[in-house]
């Protein structure tokens, strides 16, 4: 559409906006330069800086939300998976935090060695560096998984049912009064057996490569 849009431009900026196709890799160029070449980088530090500055419900929320504005005319996600997609965004954006310290606690030597024996950047990362920063998160992992698992309890407040939802509508039934005690007691069980064989095989796997590694 230039020859139209430069043909009923009555100014010099619209005719210089038709141009509009030759604009787009002149300022790709230029962000390139700005950002000397860490455009993926920066935009990885913005996503995950904006995913930890907004709490988890917010996230919930927004993704019932909004998530359809996204979507093609016509198309509709299902509350549970919006709430996936919020729940995805979120475990990603802190597990990148945990994989970065991890990154940045391998000496430098390692990648030094790497690139003497001549490994090109992907077997640099995937044989040498990865597994030891693994290695090195593997609690900041576990109690990540332990934390989002908890959280999902907070599905309750977007509308979805889960345990905490079943037991407060057991609670609130005309003929089970007076049972309050034994679902919460039911659920107390659930979660801390659910965190404490994710806290356990941890250890166990921390041993494993702990042994692996001498």
């Amino acid at each position: 559409n230039t020859t139209y849009l430069f043909s009923t431009a009555t100014t010099t900026l619209g005719k210089v906006i038709a141009f509009w196709p030759i604009l787009v890799p002149i300022a790709a160029y230029g962000f390139q330069k700005s950002l000397q070449g860490n455009v993926i980088a920066t935009f990885c530090t913005v996503y995950i800086e904006m995913i930890r500055g907004v709490p988890l419900i917010t996230l919930l929320f927004m993704s019932l939300v909004l998530f359809p504005i996204f979507l093609p005319t016509g198309l509709e996600a299902l509350n549970v998976w919006r709430v996936m997609a919020a729940f995805t965004m979120f475990s990603a954006a802190y597990l990148a935090e945990n994989v970065r310290g991890g990154l940045q606690a391998i000496p430098r030597g390692q990648y030094e060695a790497a690139d003497s024996l001549g490994l090109s950047t992907f077997n640099k990362y995937t044989k040498i560096v990865l597994p030891q920063a693994i290695r090195i998160v593997i609690p900041a992992i576990v109690g990540q998984f332990i934390g989002i698992y908890k959280d999902t309890s907070l599905v309750y407040l977007v509308g979805l049912f889960d345990f905490l939802r079943v037991a407060n509508v057991i609670s609130s039934q005309p003929s089970w009064l007076t049972v309050r005690t034994e679902p919460y007691i039911f659920l107390f069980v659930v979660y801390f057996i659910g965190s404490g064989l994710m806290a356990w095989y941890s250890r166990r796997l921390e041993r494993q490569l702990a042994v692996g590694q001498a």
